[in-house]
């Protein structure tokens, strides 16, 4: 029997998941409920209904009316909300945790404390923090050496890192205030001096597979300047390691997210199953755990999801069923590239309404995904997030760069992406970088 498979969400990402369904030799029904109408999903999809990702009873009774037989959540705030329990309660398996297992990403504090009560290794110093009781000493203890993070979901802007964003005592106690007049719990962290990477690991509860290592590029500006966004843009390499990395910061982030797994089903008294997504950094000392998240990365999915081979829809089933130890997963032996073209002014005063004119064709090689778009009058407008983003793939990421920006180039008007990103230059000041912090 042919699936019918829901996407909850409506960006890039989600895209990029109804494109790899899309491939799939079973030729699944495809669906999506989503806050608003991506046109490159809407072509992919039999139905598509539009209303709140985060009302688990809406997501269910949509599922239900369209005889749903898996469905796929893309964003965080659905997995936070309990979309998929409520999912699960209606008989529709989920890839995707529920709401107790998915605060492996809603709650930082969380994260911390199930790395070191279950003594996996990974963490650097932390505290959480509901008030300002004992903060300044602990803020004293790491002068100029500290993170502070929201505790909670901010869309990958909730967290200010010593020399980047806060360039004083004052700042970071100002930060904290913020945080703590509005009602949420913070976690201060020891910084740590490294290169970031992603692992992702498909997860059914028991057996991991694991995807290629990913870079991501929060900072808006080209040389990381300018304050964080979503991510500008991801690489990967066709050996599915970074340049910068070693066989054994791989092999670190790997038994991570293994050990992370278990530990969530021995806390939580259930399987995770879906996205296992680790955010870590290669230090002097060996890998660090920046964060997690429950799901795939935006953009780290679109190379990621770009590349897999083997056909998405019987991962998703062997997910579900807890059948992933059956299953080889294998990844296109290719580098990638991709950009997010963006508004002017975004992220933090971004422009809305623009046309968008999309090439009228593409370089080999490279795939275009839609994300922050909607259709007035068949005109495609932007309304004020990342935009479009184009994934290159070629033997090399510097190739894969080159045909990435040939195609971004293509768009006019009031918008703007990061050309560094997969360039020569860009990477070996990343290879320089890790050189020097292990060197120390």
């Amino acid at each position: 029997m042919s699936e019918t498979i829901l996407i909850v969400g409506s960006g890039a990402r989600e895209h990029a998941i109804a494109m790899a369904l899309a491939r799939s030799p079973q030729h699944p029904t495809l669906l999506c409920f989503s806050g608003a109408r991506n046109p490159g999903i809407a072509i992919l999809c039999s139905d598509c209904g539009v209303g709140s990702i985060t009302n688990p009873a809406d997501v269910a009774a949509f599922a239900l009316l369209h005889h749903a037989t898996i469905a796929i959540l893309g964003p965080e705030a659905p997995l936070a909300a309990g979309v998929a329990d409520a999912l699960w309660t209606a008989g529709v398996p989920v890839v995707g945790p529920t709401q107790s297992l998915a605060r492996i990403e809603s709650s930082k504090g969380f994260a911390r404390e199930l790395l070191a009560k279950y003594k996996i290794p990974g963490n650097p110093f932390f505290q959480r923090f509901e008030s300002l009781d004992g903060l300044e000493e602990v803020l004293g203890q790491f002068a100029n050496q500290h993170v502070i993070k929201d505790d909670g979901l901010a869309g990958g802007k909730g967290v200010k890192v010593c020399g980047d964003h806060l360039h004083s005592l004052e700042d970071s106690l100002a930060f904290c205030r913020e945080l703590v007049n509005h009602g949420h719990p913070f976690v201060v962290e020891e910084k740590i001096e490294g290169e970031e990477f992603s692992l992702m690991s498909f997860c059914d509860g028991r057996t991991l597979r694991h995807m290629p290592a990913v870079q991501d590029h929060k900072r808006a500006y080209e040389g990381d300047k300018g304050p964080n966004t979503g991510g500008m843009g991801t690489y990967t390499d066709a050996d599915h390691k970074l340049p910068f990395l070693a066989d054994a910061d791989i092999a670190a982030a790997q038994a991570i997210n293994q050990q992370v797994a278990t530990a969530l089903a021995e806390e939580c008294g259930a399987p995770y199953q879906g996205i296992l997504y680790g955010g870590f950094m290669a230090t002097k000392d060996g890998v660090k755990l920046i964060e997690y998240n429950a799901r795939f990365g935006d953009p780290e999915s679109l190379n990621l999801l770009t590349l897999l081979e083997t056909d998405f829809v019987e991962i998703c089933r062997a997910i579900v069923d807890q059948k992933l130890a059956e299953l080889t997963v294998t990844f296109s032996a290719k580098a990638s590239v991709c950009k997010y073209i963006v508004p002017d002014g975004y992220p933090d005063n971004p422009r809305k309404g623009d046309v968008v004119v999309l090439p009228r064709t593409l370089p080999d090689g490279v795939t275009m995904f839609l994300s922050a778009v909607d259709l007035k009058d068949d005109v495609l407008i932007a309304t004020g997030s990342r935009t479009v983003a184009f994934v290159g793939t070629a033997a090399t990421i510097s190739e894969a760069e080159v045909l990435c920006e040939r195609a971004v180039q293509q768009i006019p008007g009031p918008f703007f992406h990061r050309k560094d990103i997969g360039t020569e230059q860009l990477i070996m000041r990343r290879v320089e970088h890790m050189k020097a912090v292990r060197s120390v």
